[in-house]
């Protein structure tokens, strides 16, 4: 054990057997996708396409905890659905774009991203067509703040986008401040990315306007430990949410730019999907 501990470190044979029995009970559950479209204006680039994704599942009712047995979701991530909904609006209010805009509502994330898997096995439309997946997973409910947090930071043009529209509304972008997680790969747009489509996944900013220093880890850390895939994940009359429609907003500016644009967005050179997503637009 102590040797383990050290570079010099060599695996050493161990004279044990181990021997356990599981238990399985399977269940056969069916559930769906959901998803609009909102044509193209253009009669060229309709064809085209710019994804919105936000995960409408949660875990459902569950174990008890603290004599609740209903596992809401409230912000993951029906504040996700919330704001495809709300960019749906928004778009079909601006007279729609001249690429066609999905709003693709994507089952079982929770349990291992099983709709946007088989989105992105069974495409609607091709996805040597689809330009962008711009995915929402959890709204920022604690008030506005300057920054904003790109997930996989550095690795997509989109960011150059989303930097000029967050320049222009007077915010800064910021790297995600815990890596370790792995988030960038755990949400929907992983599944978009790894067939070579660009993604732009974000997170609330960490700096809150009239908050301490500390605000945004007090409040992440109090949400993880609390309510994280817990019953207690609730809608909260306390929430703030216009630092929510202010991240909405820079949503729908990349979303714009991308479907309204002459340029298509592109992984930077170092990024895992890179070589992929050249070989889908080789074909």
């Amino acid at each position: 054990k102590a040797l383990a501990v050290t570079r010099d470190f060599a695996p050493v044979p161990i004279p044990a057997t181990a021997a356990f029995s599981i238990a399985q009970e399977i269940r056969d559950v069916r559930s769906a996708n959901v998803v609009a479209k909102l044509p193209g204006t253009d009669a060229t680039l309709r064809d085209e396409y710019v994804v919105y994704t936000g995960h409408w599942d949660h875990f459902g009712i569950g174990e008890v905890v603290d004599g609740d047995s209903i596992y809401n979701g409230a912000r993951d991530n029906a504040s996700g659905t919330a704001a495809l909904l709300e960019l749906a609006r928004a778009f079909k209010a601006g007279g729609g774009a001249k690429r066609s805009i999905l709003f693709v509502a994507v089952t079982g994330e929770e349990q291992g991203l099983l709709g946007s898997k088989w989105y992105a096995n069974n495409p609607l439309y091709p996805l040597e067509k689809t330009l962008a997946n711009i995915n929402i997973d959890v709204l920022n409910t604690w008030g506005p703040t300057t920054d904003l947090v790109v997930v996989g930071s550095g690795s997509t043009t989109l960011e150059d986008l989303l930097a000029d529209a967050a320049t222009e509304a007077g915010r800064t972008l910021a790297p995600d401040p815990e890596p370790l997680k792995g988030l960038f790969y755990r949400s929907d747009h992983f599944e978009f990315a790894k067939r070579g489509v660009p993604a732009l996944y974000l997170d609330p900013g960490t700096k809150y306007i009239g908050k301490p220093e500390g605000y945004s880890k007090e409040k992440r850390d109090d949400y993880t430990a609390r309510a994280y895939h817990k019953p207690a994940d609730e809608v909260d009359p306390a929430w703030d949410l216009s630092g929510a429609i202010a991240d909405l907003g820079l949503l729908y500016a990349v979303g714009r730019r991308v479907a309204d644009g002459t340029e298509w967005p592109a992984w930077k050179a170092g990024t895992e999907f890179k070589a992929i997503r050249e070989k889908s637009l080789s074909r």
